[in-house]
Parts: C-alpha cells; sequence; structure tokens
C-alpha cells in the first residue's frame, strides 16, 4: 500500500495506550498524529482535524468510547478496543471496522490492521464513483488506473456499507468498491431491471433465484428485504 494510515489511540488507561503506541510504532503503513487519555479532548479534535483510523476504548470518564464514535466522521474508520466482549454488538452498530479485546497481542493488531488498510486500498482503487450516459445499457466504475465498462445485464446486486458501495456481478469473483451513495444508486440503475429491497441492497430482477418471507435470493446469497420495501417487492411477484 502506498498510501500512510494515520492514526489516533483514544484510551485513558496509560499501560494500554503506552502498548498500542509500541504497536503503531512497529506497523510501517501506520502513522500516530494523535494519542489521548481524554476523550473530551478528542472530540474537540475531531471538528478541526483529520485521521483515518482511530482505535478506541470504550469505558472512559466521562464520554465513553460509543458516544464519541457518533461523532466520528464516516470516512474515519474506529477499531475498538476494550476489555468487555458485551460491547460488541453495540459497536457493530455504530459501524466500527472492527472490535478487539484487551489484552491485545501484537498478531490480533496487525490481522486487524491489515484489514483496514485492504480496505482503503480497495476503495482508493474504486474511488471516482459511477457514471452512465443517457440511454446507456452499463455504467462505467474506475478499477485500478481505468475505467471498467460494466453492464447493467451482468449485475447480481448491489451492497451498501455506509460511505461506499459494492457491485457484485457475473463475471468477477470479486466486487468492485466505489464510494457512492446508495440513494445516488438507486438513481443511476433503470428502474426496469433493479429493485431497491433494502436500505442496504439493490437487487437485478432478472437475478431473483426465490423469495422466501423476509429475504430472497441472488446468485445463492440471502438478501433480506427490509420492511420498508416489502410492499415494492410484493408488488412486483404480483405482476411478474
Amino acid at each position: 500500500m502506498e498510501k500512510v494510515l494515520t492514526c489516533w489511540i483514544v484510551d485513558d488507561e496509560p499501560l494500554a495506550l503506552s502498548l498500542l503506541e509500541s504497536y503503531i510504532q512497529d506497523t510501517p503503513d501506520l502513522m500516530l498524529t494523535g494519542k489521548y487519555n481524554n476523550p473530551t479532548l478528542a472530540m474537540q479534535d475531531l471538528i478541526s482535524k483529520k485521521v483515518d483510523l482511530i482505535f478506541l476504548d470504550i469505558q472512559m470518564p466521562h464520554v465513553n468510547g460509543m458516544e464519541l464514535a457518533h461523532l466520528v466522521p464516516p470516512e474515519t474508520k474506529i477499531v475498538f478496543i476494550t476489555a468487555f466482549k458485551e460491547y460488541a454488538l453495540e459497536g457493530y452498530r455504530v459501524n466500527a471496522f472492527d472490535y478487539l479485546l484487551k489484552p491485545v497481542s501484537f498478531e490480533e493488531f496487525l490481522i486487524t490492521c491489515k484489514k483496514v488498510l485492504d480496505w482503503f486500498d480497495a476503495v482508493s482503487e474504486n474511488s471516482s464513483g459511477l457514471t452512465t450516459a443517457s440511454g446507456s445499457e452499463a455504467i462505467f466504475v474506475k478499477s485500478g488506473q481505468q475505467l471498467v465498462s460494466v453492464l447493467f445485464k451482468d449485475i447480481l446486486y448491489i451492497e451498501g456499507l455506509k460511505d461506499y458501495i459494492k457491485v457484485y456481478t457475473t463475471n468477477s469473483s470479486r466486487p468492485f468498491i466505489t464510494l457512492e451513495t446508495m440513494k445516488n444508486m438507486e438513481n443511476i440503475l433503470p428502474s426496469n431491471l433493479f429493485i431497491r429491497v433494502h436500505r442496504s441492497f439493490i437487487v437485478q430482477k432478472n437475478k431473483i433465484e426465490s423469495v422466501n418471507r423476509n429475504r430472497l435470493t441472488v446468485a445463492s446469497r440471502e438478501i433480506p428485504i427490509g420492511r420498508t420495501y416489502k410492499q415494492k417487492m410484493l408488488n412486483f411477484i404480483s405482476h411478474k
């Protein structure tokens, strides 16, 4: 990876702060640009400073990590580091990238960092968004240094993940990853071919293999049908 990720540590325990600092110093693709034993100071710096990754404790005085996480911009990834495994589910509700239990070994730390680095690599390779011409039968997605034409008929489904989307196709084992919103994606795709079935999923109608109550299957993957989109889905099935 060419880019070095900037990162912060927010933890009120001096030993944990020192340990993570040493881990970051031993990881070439990371650069420590902030360390805080007071989450309030981190909150203040979030207003004026940018950071790629925050290693964030949860149980801290005055402001806990979950409260701070809600203020972190979507382009910044969060890795929760805590001694309490019961926070795992709540952590994923605020879109934490990962969750590590104290005491964290260097091996565990590196595994998580590799996942974060891979994510930034994928997004940077496909970061120009999606474009399509009027009357076109394809969208253009940036892949590496070139724009690749992806035919509508080859798209299986689109998955939205907070600040980016994954476009799954019939002729690629890996999805295209692009910084884009599901709303814009819904507007770009022709409604006669695609249907939004969940806040995080748009599927191609012709690729739906089965529908079972609150789920449907595309390319052997089960996809949830959201309550808001259920009636639209029922209308599509009844007119098929």
